[in-house]
C-alpha cells in the first residue's frame, strides 16, 4: 500500500508534494505548518487556534473572507488546528487550481499587511464565543482541560487545550499575535501536498510560481521540556458540572506517535470499547448494566501520547462501581493478555481504514492530507507502508506487555464528573479539580 508521490522542496524551505490521479477532474490543495498549541508557552496559549480564524480574514492582495471566491469557483475548504500542527485544504475544479495557489500563497507571505487591529479583536470575541460554546457550556466540556492540566506539568505544552486559557487570550495584543505569525507562519516551516487531475512538473512550476519569491523565516526555538511526566502517584479529581449522569475518566500518559507500544494500544482501544462484543462494552453496558456507554481512545500526539477509558454510568450506579469492573477487566488483561481473534479483528478494522483513506484525494485524511502528515510528523512522505507494518507487528504478547507497563494505578488520572448535587457519586477521596 502507498501513495506515489513527487517531492521537491523550494530554496525558501518549503516542501512540495505531489501526487498525481486523474480519476477525477479535481485537484487537492493541502497546506500544513509546523505549529500547534505545543508551539505556544505559558501566558501565551491560544495563538494557534486563535490563527487558524485570522488566517481566514483576508491577505494583502486579498483583503476579505476567504471563502467566497473558492466556494464561487465550486470548491470545498476547510481548515484546523490541533497540538502539532494547523492545516488548510480546498478541493477545486482543475481549472480554478490557480485561484486556490495565489490565495494561499498571498495568505503566507503576506496576511500582517491586511491583519488589523480591528480583525484580531473580532476573532478574538470569536474564539472566546468557541469556547464557551463548546468547553465552559456544554455537558463535560471542561473534562479535557482537567485531565491535560493533571497528566503534565504546568509548563509542559500539553497541558492546556488548543482553545487556550481565557485570560492568556484576554490579555494578548496585537503585537504579541504578529510575532507569533511572523515565527511560525512561514514557508521554511510549511507543507504543501498538491494532489489530483494535475501533472507533476506543471505543480511543480505553480508552486514555484505562487511561493518561491515568499521569504523563509528564523526557525522556531527548540521546546524546552520538564523531565517525563510518567513518573507520578494516582490523581483522584472531582468536578462538578450541570450533567444528569457521572461520568468517568481513566487517563494514563502512554507512548508518543509511532513510538514502540502506540499501534499496540491503539489496536488495545478497538479491542476494549469498539463493538458491542468489545470487552468493556460487554462487561459494562450488556452484562453488569452498570454502565450507558463506554470509549477507549489512544489520543497520539509527537511528544507524548494519552490513553483514555471514558465511562458513563448507568441511572442508580455511582463511578466507584465503574472503576471496580473496569479494574477487572484491566488485570484480567494484563495476566491472560488478548485472544488472536480479538487481535484479528482489530487489525483488519484498522487496515480497512487504510484502505478508505486512499478513495479521497483531499478533505481531512485524504491522500493529499496524509502526505503531509507524514512529512511534518516523520520527514518521510510515503511512511504510509511503515505505519502499516506497526500494526501488523503486533501480537498478543506485545500487547499484553504494554498494557503491564502503562496500567498501574499509581500512573493515571481518575477524574469524576458529576452532578452538581451528587459529589457522592465521584470516586472516593477525590479533590475537587480547579479549571482554568
Amino acid at each position: 500500500m502507498e501513495i506515489p508521490y513527487t517531492q521537491h522542496t523550494l530554496p525558501n524551505g518549503l516542501d512540495v508534494l505531489v501526487h498525481e490521479d486523474h480519476g477525477c477532474p479535481i485537484v487537492a490543495v493541502n497546506v500544513w505548518y509546523r505549529v500547534g498549541s505545543k508551539d505556544e508557552c505559558p501566558g501565551r496559549t491560544g495563538f494557534a487556534h486563535l490563527f487558524e480564524h485570522l488566517m481566514f480574514e483576508g491577505s494583502q492582495h486579498y483583503d476579505r473572507g476567504y471563502f467566497h471566491p473558492l466556494q464561487e469557483a465550486g470548491a470545498l475548504l476547510n481548515g484546523s488546528t490541533s497540538s502539532e500542527r494547523t492545516n488548510y485544504w480546498e478541493v477545486v475544479p482543475t481549472n480554478a487550481l490557480d485561484l486556490a495557489l495565489w490565495m494561499e500563497s498571498d495568505r503566507m507571505g503576506y496576511l500582517l499587511p491586511a491583519l488589523t487591529p480591528e480583525k484580531f479583536e473580532n476573532q478574538r470575541d470569536v474564539v472566546l464565543n468557541e469556547r464557551r460554546q463548546s468547553y465552559e457550556n456544554r455537558p463535560y466540556g471542561l473534562a479535557g482541560m482537567v485531565n491535560a492540566a493533571a497528566l503534565f506539568p504546568s509548563s509542559h505544552p500539553y497541558s492546556w487545550m488548543t482553545i487556550g486559557h481565557v485570560e492568556d487570550l484576554t490579555d494578548a495584543t496585537f503585537n504579541d499575535v504578529q510575532k507569533f505569525c511572523e515565527l511560525h507562519y512561514r514557508p521554511n516551516q510549511a507543507s504543501l501536498a498538491l494532489a489530483g487531475d494535475i501533472d507533476t512538473e506543471h505543480a511543480l512550476d505553480l508552486a514555484r510560481h505562487y511561493f518561491a519569491g515568499i521569504p523563509a523565516g528564523s526557525k522556531p526555538p527548540e521546546l524546552a521540556l520538564e523531565s517525563s511526566p510518567e513518573s507520578r502517584i494516582e490523581q483522584r479529581l472531582l468536578l462538578a458540572d450541570r450533567v444528569e449522569l457521572p461520568r468517568l475518566y481513566l487517563s494514563w500518559v502512554s507512548p508518543a506517535m509511532f513510538d514502540a507500544g502506540d499501534a499496540d494500544l491503539d489496536l488495545l482501544a478497538d479491542i476494549l470499547s469498539t463493538g458491542k462484543s468489545s470487552r468493556l462494552h460487554r462487561a459494562l453496558v450488556r452484562d453488569q448494566r452498570i454502565a450507558t456507554e463506554v470509549a477507549v481512545i489512544q489520543s497520539s500526539r509527537q511528544l507524548s501520547s494519552v490513553f483514555q477509558i471514558i465511562a458513563t454510568a448507568a441511572p442508580g450506579h455511582n463511578l466507584t462501581e465503574l472503576d471496580a469492573a473496569i479494574s477487572v477487566e484491566l488485570e484480567r488483561l494484563i495476566q491472560d493478555g488478548v485472544t488472536h481473534n480479538e487481535l484479528e479483528r482489530s487489525r483488519i478494522e484498522f487496515e480497512a481504514n487504510f484502505v478508505y483513506s486512499l478513495q479521497h484525494v483531499g478533505g481531512f485524511g485524504g491522500k493529499s492530507d496524509q502526505l503531509n502528515a507524514y512529512n511534518v510528523f516523520t520527514g518521510d512522505p510515503g511512511f504510509i507502508t511503515q505505519d502499516l507494518a506497526r500494526y501488523q507487528s503486533v501480537t498478543p504478547d506485545s500487547i499484553q506487555r504494554v498494557a503491564a507497563r502503562y496500567f498501574g494505578k499509581e500512573r493515571r488520572v481518575a477524574l469524576s464528573v458529576v452532578p452538581h448535587d451528587h459529589p457522592e457519586l465521584a470516586l472516593r477521596e477525590s479533590e475537587r479539580a480547579v479549571v482554568k
